[in-house]
C-alpha cells in the first residue's frame, strides 16, 4: 500500500511503521492519522507479523499532533465543537490503539518526542529511546490539554503534575527513563539495532502466551478503572481546547500572526508585569 506521510514494511517477523514527515519534524497531520490506523490494519491483519515497531524519519521521532488549524471549510461554533470533539476522539483512538493491539507495540525514540507523540510512545508496551532525546508535554503553555492522560499511570501522579502543570518539554533520555517513561536508552547509533534485536525476542516466544500476557498486564490497570478516567480526562480536554477566555483569544491571535516563541513570551510578560 503506497502512504504519503508514514512507511510501512515487513521484515520477517516485524512490521516496521515509519513516521515519514520528517520536513515537519513527524508532526501527526490527519492524512499521517488516518495513515497509522492503515498500517495498524494491515500488521494486526497479517499472520506473519509478531511485533510491530514505530519509528521516526529525519531528526526527530515526532513533535506531536500538527497543530495547523484547518480554514479551508465555514462552520458555525457548534460545527466547530463539534468537529474539535471529534478529532480528540480520534487523536484518543489511535494513541490507544497501540496499547489495545492484540500484537506488541515497540516504539524507537530519537530527537524530539512532544505532546501526543509523547502519549503515543508510551501507549506501546515497549519503548527505546536514543540519547540526547527531547520528551515533553507542552500542552499547557498553548491553552491546550492532554489527549490520553497515560502519564500518571506510567511515572506516578507527582511526576506527571510537575510535567503537564509547568509544561515542561525538556526531559532528557536519562531522566524519562528513570521516571519508567522509557524501557531502555541506548546510543543513538544502535536505536534501530537494538529496537530490532528487542523485537524478535519477543516475536520468538510462543504468539498466544504473548498476547495474553499483554493482555494481563494491561487489565490490571484497566481494572482498577484507568479507561474510564482516561475518557474523563479526555473530556476535560475537550473543555480546555473549546473554552474561549480574554487571555486565550490574546494568546492565539499572536500564535496565529507570530507563532509560538511570541506567544509564549507575550504570556511571560503579562504574568511578570503582575508581579
Amino acid at each position: 500500500m503506497n502512504f504519503e506521510t508514514v512507511r510501512y514494511e515487513i521484515e520477517g517477523p516485524l512490521a516496521w511503521i515509519t513516521l515519514n514527515r520528517p520536513d515537519k519534524l513527524n508532526a501527526i497531520s490527519k492524512t499521517m492519522l488516518t495513515e497509522l490506523n492503515s498500517a495498524l490494519d494491515l500488521a494486526e491483519g497479517d499472520d506473519r507479523v509478531r511485533v510491530i515497531v514505530l519509528r521516526g524519519e529525519g531528526r526527530a521521532f515526532s513533535a506531536g499532533f500538527d497543530l495547523e488549524a484547518d480554514t479551508s471549510v465555514e462552520r458555525t461554533r457548534d460545527e466547530e465543537l463539534a468537529a474539535l470533539k471529534a478529532e480528540l476522539y480520534d487523536d484518543f483512538d489511535l494513541i490507544m490503539r497501540f496499547w489495545d493491539s492484540p500484537k506488541p507495540t515497540l516504539a524507537a525514540v530519537h530527537g524530539y518526542c512532544l505532546g501526543g507523540a509523547l502519549e503515543l510512545a508510551i501507549a506501546c508496551d515497549l519503548t527505546i529511546a536514543a540519547t540526547g532525546c527531547r520528551f515533553g508535554e507542552p500542552e499547557v503553555k498553548f491553552g491546550s490539554g492532554i489527549v490520553a492522560l497515560l502519564l500518571p499511570y506510567v511515572c506516578g501522579p507527582k511526576r506527571a503534575k510537575e510535567m503537564l502543570l509547568t509544561g515542561n518539554d525538556r526531559i532528557d533520555s536519562e531522566q524519562a527513563e528513570a521516571w519508567g517513561m522509557v524501557t531502555r536508552v541506548v546510543e543513538a547509533d544502535i536505536l534501530i539495532s537494538e529496537a530490532e534485536t528487542l523485537a524478535r525476542s519477543i516475536a520468538a516466544n510462543d504468539q498466544l502466551a504473548v498476547r495474553l500476557t499483554k493482555q494481563a498486564v494491561n487489565r490490571a490497570y484497566e481494572i482498577g478503572r484507568m479507561r474510564e478516567a482516561l475518557k474523563h480526562a479526555l473530556e476535560l480536554d475537550i473543555t480546555i481546547e473549546s473554552t474561549e477566555t480574554e487571555e486565550s483569544r490574546a494568546f492565539n491571535e499572536i500564535l496565529k500572526n507570530e507563532g509560538p516563541r511570541a506567544a509564549i513570551t507575550w504570556r511571560d510578560e503579562k504574568i511578570n508585569k503582575g508581579r
